[in-house]
């Protein structure tokens, strides 16, 4: 059956992506050579054949095919690519102001998250640029549109990992509700949401949020009486970065903060990536096996550093994120004078051990979410009624709970 125009893939591309798309291809070509060629060493390795000068090359006649894959490839990539660079405005042009489709926000997202820090590295034109954003446009921070209605309640909500402001309005479940538009209607908040690249650490993410912060409040239409911050998973551990950041350059934005509210934050780590660095270990104990661990090893900085809740530079400065490693993250407790408030879900009808250990909403435990440590220095201190537990819920259904929502109107309503 044909593939109706409304529904074809290609209608959500733009001409400017194809030097993108040329870039991974280069990079997957690259890849997969690298592996090829590290399988066929260990084999070589077996029959008592020696390497070549670096791990996992062959010598040779062998080595020399491989090399001559490599440099051809980076010769006609880096060629298509300055080619591409130079019809870019043209592609641009042509487009003009083409709207962005909400299936290519989704995708870039998820492939930023995976692996955002490479598409930075690489200078590839899919790296998402942190933006603040007002009714789904990015915001000149330096010259702010007319934004009439806004008030002095400004409510910045900040997404996940693969995720973009986009995912606040879905209804991950009928019934559904936008935590955004309830508190903007009930509270009188003006809603501002983060995009970012979630596959960078979360702490250059917190760095460049507090930046923007300052330049935001600093230029906001009408003053300021309250910023209050709704963070959804890794976007808390970005907040909390923010304002340690802030405190750090001295800005003036955090007198300004008073509330957040953290949904299903893995203020301790998430399981599933601890799963994913003891699969690296696995991968890399045989020869035969160790060439595939680049494939995991493709997971962005952002995704390791969720295997323990990663705020600051210190936390992974110095350190190979892919070894196996205890806990090393430094003492960051709550911000001071900041009235902070967690939201706990779990997929089970009540607690236990073994759902609070292990369980949670299916990526994070209920006791990393509500910041329980068994080790006093790094547990989190929420106050016992700023802490709610979402039964039957999801890590993603956290966004557009009516039952979240409530709670979340009720903690923020004056007393």
């Amino acid at each position: 059956m044909p593939t109706r125009e409304s529904d074809s893939p290609l209608r959500h591309l733009r001409a400017s992506d194809i030097r993108g798309i040329a870039q991974l291809a280069n990079q997957a070509t690259q890849g997969v050579t690298g592996i090829t060629e590290g399988v066929h060493r260990s084999v070589l390795a077996t029959i008592g054949f020696s390497g070549g000068r670096s791990e996992g090359q062959t010598r040779g006649l062998t080595g020399m095919v491989y090399t001559s894959v490599r440099v051809v490839t980076q010769l006609l990539g880096k060629g298509l690519d300055v080619a591409l660079a130079r019809l870019q405005p043209l592609f641009e042009m042509l487009e003009g102001d083409k709207p962005e489709t909400p299936r290519r926000e989704a995708a870039l997202a998820v492939l930023n998250g995976i692996m955002g820090d490479r598409l930075v590295a690489s200078g590839n034109t899919f790296a998402l640029p942190m933006s603040l954003r007002y009714r789904g446009q990015a915001l000149d921070l330096q010259s702010l549109p007319p934004m009439p209605g806004v008030t002095g309640k400004v409510l910045l909500m900040i997404h996940g990992l693969c995720m973009s402001d986009q995912h606040w309005h879905a209804k991950h479940k009928t019934p559904g509700t936008d935590h955004g538009e309830v508190l903007a209607s009930t509270l009188g908040y003006t809603p501002v949401h983060v995009r970012y690249n979630s596959g960078l650490h979360t702490s250059e993410n917190g760095r460049e949020l507090a930046t923007q912060l300052e330049q935001l409040l600093a230029h906001w239409p009408v003053p300021v009486a309250e910023l209050c911050v709704v963070a959804h998973s890794m976007g808390g551990l970005v907040i909390r970065s923010a304002v340690h950041h802030a405190g750090q350059q001295d800005m003036h934005w955090p007198s300004s903060l008073k509330n957040i509210v953290f949904l299903g934050t893995p203020h301790h780590g998430a399981p599933l990536e601890r799963v994913g660095n003891w699969l690296d270990a696995l991968m890399g104990s045989s020869p035969y096996t160790k060439p595939f661990n680049a494939l995991g090893q493709i997971r962005s900085a952002g995704i390791t550093d969720l295997r323990y809740g990663h705020v600051l530079d210190e936390d992974w400065q110095g350190y190979d994120r892919f070894d196996l490693g205890s806990d090393q993250r430094q003492r960051l407790p709550l911000p001071e004078g900041v009235v902070c408030y967690s939201v706990a879900a779990t997929t089970a009808a009540r607690r236990s051990a073994l759902v609070d250990r292990l369980l949670g909403d299916g990526l994070v435990p209920l006791n990393s979410a509500l910041g329980h440590h068994a080790k006093a220095d790094k547990a989190l201190a929420f106050a016992e009624d700023s802490q709610w537990i979402a039964y039957h819920t999801s890590h993603m259904e956290l966004l557009s709970r009516p039952e979240v929502t409530r709670q979340i109107v009720r903690w923020l309503t004056p007393a």
